[in-house]
């Protein structure tokens, strides 16, 4: 019999962030002052953070592309991790989210190497491509709208280089992924059939974990 992830109570979620985590201070300013934010839950949970710090640190990213960057926690992260020769290209349609994240990239001194990319985020995918850039980022994370992501997968298998990571996150949906309904949302079964294709495709090696609302790790071949 399988042994099931360990489930996490108050306290032992309180102690892991105690004890597993060297969330820079300027990341916990602002999960602190997204926590107030109406759209919270949309923000990278810290765990979640401080995987993509180790990963990019472990493959020496240089570059890092992201779709959907809220209120600018991962877009931080990534420039931190890379260092001020790393740079980061952030789309995001939403103004009012992206307002705040250019406060904080000031705010942590990383807003040089960081390009706003404020538009549909297919829009700016094709532009990335149609300029050259196929092949050339280390890491892409996915995290906007749900019903988009196999597009935004089939842009990241363009724009990603072999050896390079994309991440993707949500892949739980709060656990309805599991078994749709009628009355989900379409993402529900866009993502549980996504979660099935992402598993089977040979184009890249495949981990699903546990962490925030599931995350995807994929290693492109």
């Amino acid at each position: 019999m399988s042994r099931e992830t360990l489930s996490l109570n108050d306290e032992m979620r309180s102690y892991y962030l105690d004890t597993a985590l060297r969330e820079p201070a300027i990341l916990g300013e602002l999960r602190e002052f997204t926590a107030q934010h109406k759209q919270a839950k949309m923000q990278l949970s810290p765990e979640q953070g401080a995987l993509l710090i180790f990963l990019l640190r472990l493959i020496k990213a240089q570059k890092y592309l992201e779709v959907g960057t809220f209120t600018g926690y991962s877009s931080i992260a990534a420039a931190l991790a890379m260092g001020p020769t790393g740079r980061v290209i952030a789309c995001d349609l939403v103004e009012e989210f992206t307002k705040i994240a250019q406060q904080w990239w000031k705010k942590a001194g990383v807003e040089s190497q960081i390009t706003l990319k404020l538009q549909a985020a297919v829009f700016s995918l094709e532009t990335l491509v149609a300029e050259g850039h196929s092949a050339t980022f280390d890491c892409m994370l996915i995290d906007a709208d749900k019903p988009y992501y196999p597009t935004y997968y089939d842009f990241a298998l363009q724009l990603v280089r072999p050896g390079g990571l994309i991440i993707l996150d949500n892949m739980f949906l709060g656990g309805r992924v599991a078994n749709p309904k009628p009355n989900h949302p379409a993402s529900v079964k866009i993502l549980h059939e996504f979660n099935r294709q992402l598993r089977d495709d040979p184009r890249v090696e495949h981990a699903m974990l546990p962490a925030g609302d599931g995350m995807t790790l994929l290693f492109k071949r």
